[in-house]
Formats: structure tokens, sequence, C-alpha cells
């Protein structure tokens, strides 16, 4: 592992006319950059199908986007912006914290707080439904929501009160079109603050296309922090402080995984992050025994004695600690950088990502200096980048 990873060098020039402020009017009429073993071609992403290995399996992230900024009004005219980062008990399925009712405590970034006093209560109304947040630690961002009727959940007061997160780089208000458009059409457990953004491209006729040609398909959980947003601000990428995001497997998904003979192509970033973070998770438990599943963003790089264990051991790691639970709750920051060995994903289907960005050291990460070569030549063939921009599939040459 290098001890220096300039983050300058990961940077690209991004024409403000080239960011995606709004979605294409049909999902899968977006363009897909087909990247496989160096060579490039360019396609629609209603034709990822036919380019698909036919011995893939695709992992989808299902998280759901939540409408996690709240625009409270002061008395005094002042606006109060709280937007939602996680529940204050991170040990807890956020879609089940979701499904609170009467109140529930949370992390939160806060908007204008000097002008919100630790202890005082915010209010928002909606005909006979009021929701009151209580500033509880300003330093923590900790805030206390409760609401009338209490036997409603969280999640059908914030769907009343919220607005769309949509990224910042858009500079522009959510409007109607954002609210089903930023979400993925097999979004199911609400819990995200951010869209798992390659999935965005999908559509059902798509996904049946998929089915047909006997390629497998696999849903499991990221969901996405307020982090994937973070821009590296240090010159050395390895002092960037990776953030944290809540995963959630369950044993279909590890068994999906230790079928033989598949190339397992993670749909998103996202999706990578996890299907990465279980192996380093079975790999833990094989070299220092039973544990939380915590992936730190250095665990990676940690120098072990020996050989590292295969995909399947460490997988099968992973199942023999779960025992006869199903669903396994855990917690990653992997940080993926050049040099990092990628030891379960051999395809991934992405968007483009922001120059300088920690995704932006994944992508190079997993394909090497042909990077440039992909991003310029998206460039140069007028794509559209970031969240509501176009696709790509990569298939690096050392992953096939």
């Amino acid at each position: 592992m290098e001890k220096e990873i300039k983050s300058s060098d990961f940077t690209y020039p991004l024409p403000d006319d080239r960011i995606a402020k709004h979605p294409l009017a049909q999902r899968d009429q977006s363009k897909l950059l087909f990247y496989k073993g160096g060579k490039i071609e360019h396609r629609q992403f209603f034709e990822l199908p036919d380019v698909l290995p036919p011995n893939s399996s695709l992992f989808f992230n299902d998280t759901k986007v939540i409408p996690a900024r709240l625009l409270f009004r002061k008395e005094t005219g002042a606006q109060i912006e709280v937007f939602l980062l996680q529940p204050a008990d991170d040990n807890q399925p956020v879609q089940l914290a979701m499904q609170q009712a009467e109140n529930t405590q949370w992390h939160c970034t806060i908007g204008n707080l000097k002008r919100w006093k630790e202890g005082a209560t915010i209010q928002l109304r909606k005909n006979d439904i009021e929701l009151n947040a209580k500033l509880t630690d300003a330093k923590a961002g900790l805030v206390d929501f409760s609401w009338i009727p209490a036997q409603l959940s969280f999640a059908e007061i914030v769907n009343l009160f919220g607005n769309t997160p949509l990224p910042p780089y858009l500079h522009r208000d959510a409007d109607a079109e954002d609210k089903h458009r930023y979400q993925t059409v097999y979004s199911h457990y609400e819990g995200a603050v951010a869209a798992p953004t390659a999935g965005l491209h999908f559509t059902q006729e798509v996904l049946e296309k998929i089915k047909a040609k006997g390629i497998l398909t696999d849903f499991l959980t990221l969901h996405v922090s307020a982090g994937t947003f973070q821009p590296i601000k240090t010159e050395n990428a390895l002092d960037h402080a990776m953030h944290s995001e809540q995963i959630i497997v369950s044993k279909a998904n590890l068994n999906s995984l230790l079928i033989p003979n598949r190339k397992i192509i993670a749909v998103g970033t996202t999706s990578m992050r996890t299907l990465e973070s279980i192996y380093w998770y079975g790999v833990k438990l094989l070299t220092q025994g039973a544990q939380p599943f915590i992936i730190a963003q250095n665990d990676p790089y940690v120098e072990r004695s020996g050989h590292l264990p295969s995909r399947e051991a460490a997988i099968l790691a992973v199942l023999d600690e779960m025992d006869n639970e199903q669903i396994l709750v855990g917690h990653t920051s992997i940080y993926m950088v050049p040099g990092y060995r990628f030891n379960v994903c051999d395809g991934l289907i992405t968007n483009f990502h922001q120059p300088g960005s920690t995704l932006m050291l994944l992508v190079a990460a997993f394909t090497g200096s042909d990077w440039h070569q992909i991003y310029q030549s998206a460039l140069d063939n007028e794509y559209r980048f970031l969240s509501y921009g176009d696709s790509s599939l990569l298939l690096p040459r050392n992953q096939m």
C-alpha cells in the first residue's frame, strides 16, 4: 500500500453544462459506456442485457431514499433546515427506525444552527398533523422528534413534511418529478439520504430481459449517507476520514455469492462497498474470532501473515457466524483506493463521478490507469455526468 495517494491525480475537467441537472424522460434511454478489458463501446442502457456476461450475478442495493430535508420556520421568521442522517441508535436497522411511532431521536445536520437554542422546540403543522423537533445536543446534532397523531410512523411523518434530498451540486430545489425519479424502481427499505444512482437507469423491462437471459439478480441493502457527497479535502487521499454507512445482508445474499462460476457484478458503488465489506468481515472472523460486523476504512490494508482466504472461505465464515439469524446488520467505512485488491466483485455498473471524490478513487482502484481513458471517452462523446447522468459497465482486464 502506498504511503501517499495524491487526490489531485484523480481530478478531471468537468464543465457545469455536463452535469445532468434533471433526469431523462425515460430511465433506460441513458447512454451506456461499455468498458471491457481495455476496450470501449458506446451503447444505450436498454442494451445492458446484451453485453452482460451470460454467467453474471447482479447485486442491487434496494435502499429507499427518504425525504430527509425538513424545513422549519420559527416565529421570528428564521428558517432552520434539519437534515436527517441516521437514528441515534445506529445498531437498529434504519428501516425499523422509520416505523417508530410517537417519537424518535436522530443525528442530523442543521442549517442555521445559531438560531436554534439547545433544548428549544420548533414545529411543523399540516392540517391536524403536527411534528415537533427538539434540539437535544447541538454539538452531536441530536434531535428528538415527536408528533401528533402519535400512532403514525416516522416514515409517514417524514413523507408528509420532508423534501427529497437532492445532491448539493445540482444547485436546485427538488420538484415533484424528483420524488419518484430520485428513486430506483426496486427501492424497498427506507433509510437512504442519497440515491444509489447506478440503479436509476433500470426499468422493469430491462430487469425482465436480464432475467430472461439467465442472469441472476439479488438485492442487499446499504443505506446511503450524506457522506457520499463529502469531498476529499486532503492532498494525500489516505488522510481522508471515510464516512460510515449501515449495511444489511441476508443468508440468501451470501448463498448467492457461493454459486460457482458466476461473475459478480455490483450495481453501483454502494453494492460494491457492501460486497467487499462482507469479504473483509469474513477475513476478520477467520483471523480474529467472533466480533461485530464493522469494517473500518483501513481494515483491507492491515498487513497479515500468510495468504488471504478465498472469497468462498470468507463468506462461509460469515454464514457460520450468522448461525440461525437470517439477516446481518453491520457498518462499513471501507475505503477503496488504488492498490486495493478486489476479492468479490468482477464488474461494476456505475455513473460518472465527481472529480477527486472517494467514488472516483474507487473507480480508479477498479480499472487502474484506464480510468483516464474511460472518463475522457465519456467527455468526448457528450455523456451526462453525476447522479442524473449516464451509465457505464466496467469489466476490467484483471477481473475477467
